[in-house]
């Protein structure tokens, strides 16, 4: 019934945009992707230098990182079906607006709370604007275009994971950590003009514009609860009564959400989307490949750092073999869905990441390990860039905000709790008489391993295409 709907109730035909207008839509949504991305990464680098510019500790600072993922994490499921209901263009254009302002804001912060308080903003704005940026491209290209156009767009957004770290750390030594924040401020109002002069605006026509606000309360708070519970699980302990409590009221207030889209005549999540098969087996297939990737980064990071003793830019030159290469993945992912089928694709690339990520756990040499690597950031990363493109394949055209918003929610909320359970994990195994290096180099092995497991029956499970 879902996929019979598909192009009830849609919007004007988007194939007689002229092609100059296309290519501006592109432009505008990579901005706004790419200073997203590019403000995570750059920022890791600078919490050092606004500890010591604010009067903090270096631990409490860490919240300009924390407190910005948990207001991403919340809102990403609501940001992306308000554009459906309010407006996509008029959405996207106000969370670039909340982002660029909000950059501001913290750039020009007199304390560490006013900083912080930026950031949770920070972190809204760009819950909206991220899976709008997705949707708009997908209602704006003509559809046998419209693979190749994500995929671009992915690809341009992550040339910021590569550059994030030296721009964090160029900008930071250079002139200070307020001009980290200060550079999105421009690029968001260049962004904004290009949406203002280019972007049609789209709605799904199916539903009126009325919001589901217990809806959107119940999903923002829980998954706000269940997030914070992790990010505090190592601070509190994972067996404490506060982090089980706080765990327990997000996944209460997740399971009313659910009670709540039920009965709500238009609710903010259409629950059918959970029984298309493609939808659901697309989305697994790109949180796999998501977790590989945040969690080698992470113990990679550690790894060449305390184990083979390079300094933190030594250490990013080195990964930026795999940024490199996820960044390549992106185009790529799109003319790939155009010709292959897209969830066995996603099982191919996850393979391929595994290889790498088997040869970077062997503990070999520089050189081969970066070459490994490479491997790992394009076959994983394609598999991420693919996540997109197949999901907004998988479900109407009018859902496309309601859809991005739902898969990156997961693939990012199951990625950060990924991390922390790793890290917990390689306390634990070098706790003995493993070792930190090779702690790292078993847990490694899991994980690629792993990923292919999981990966073979979601490919086959949604192997099926679309009805159209």
């Amino acid at each position: 019934m879902l996929l019979q709907q598909r192009h009830r109730g849609a919007e004007k035909p988007p194939d007689s945009q002229p092609e100059v207008r296309l290519g501006m839509v592109l432009v505008a949504c990579s901005m706004a992707m790419f200073a997203t991305n590019l403000d995570f990464f750059a920022l890791n680098l600078s919490i050092p230098g606004m500890a010591r510019e604010l009067n903090v500790s270096t631990t409490d600072m860490q919240w300009a990182i924390s407190g910005f993922m948990l207001a991403l994490g919340s809102f990403l499921i609501p940001g992306g079906r308000l554009g459906d209901i309010l407006g996509r263009r008029r959405m996207l254009i106000a969370g670039t607006a909340i982002f660029g302002l909000s950059s501001l804001a913290g750039g020009l912060a007199p304390s560490a709370g006013f900083l912080i308080g930026a950031r949770l903003i920070q972190g809204i704005g760009a819950a909206i604007l991220f899976p709008l940026s997705i949707a708009v491209v997908t209602n704006t290209f003509p559809e046998e275009r419209r693979k190749r156009a994500i995929g671009n767009l992915y690809g341009l957004a992550a040339a910021a994971t590569a550059v994030g770290p030296f721009v964090g750390g160029g900008l930071t030594e250079a002139l200070s950590w307020r001009w980290v924040l200060l550079i999105n401020v421009p690029t968001a109002a260049i962004a904004i003009a290009l949406m203002v002069r280019s972007v049609p605006e789209s709605r799904d026509e199916t539903v009126p514009r009325q919001i589901d606000f217990g809806g959107l309360a119940a999903v923002a708070l829980g998954i706000g609860a269940v997030t914070f519970a992790v990010d505090r699980g190592d601070a509190w302990g994972w067996g404490s009564g506060r982090t089980l409590a706080l765990f327990a009221t997000g996944v209460a207030l997740l399971t009313g959400f659910v009670a709540i889209e039920r009965r709500a005549a238009f609710p903010l999540v259409d629950l059918a989307m959970f029984r298309n098969r493609r939808f659901v087996a697309i989305t697994l297939l790109g949180m796999t490949a998501n977790i590989a990737f945040v969690v080698t980064t992470f113990a990679a990071t550690l790894y060449l750092q305390d184990v083979r003793g390079y300094s933190p830019l030594q250490g990013g030159s080195i990964f930026l073999a795999a940024s490199a290469m996820q960044a390549i993945a992106g185009p790529l992912s799109g003319r790939l869905a155009e010709r292959f089928n897209i969830p066995r694709t996603m099982l191919v690339a996850i393979v391929v990441g595994a290889i790498g990520l088997l040869v970077i756990a062997a503990g070999l040499g520089i050189g081969i390990f970066a070459a490994a690597l490479s491997v790992f950031g394009l076959g994983y990363g394609l598999c991420w860039a693919m996540l997109s493109v197949g999901t907004q394949a998988a479900v109407p055209q009018e859902q496309a905000g309601a859809a991005s918003g739902i898969s990156l929610s997961i693939v990012i909320g199951m990625a950060g709790l990924a991390v922390a359970v790793v890290a917990s994990l390689i306390e634990v195994v070098a706790g003995g008489d493993t070792g930190e290096g090779t702690a790292i180099e078993q847990i490694l092995r899991v994980i690629a391993i792993g990923s292919v497991v999981v990966a073979i029956p979601l490919a086959f499970a949604g192997g099926k295409k679309p009805a159209r």
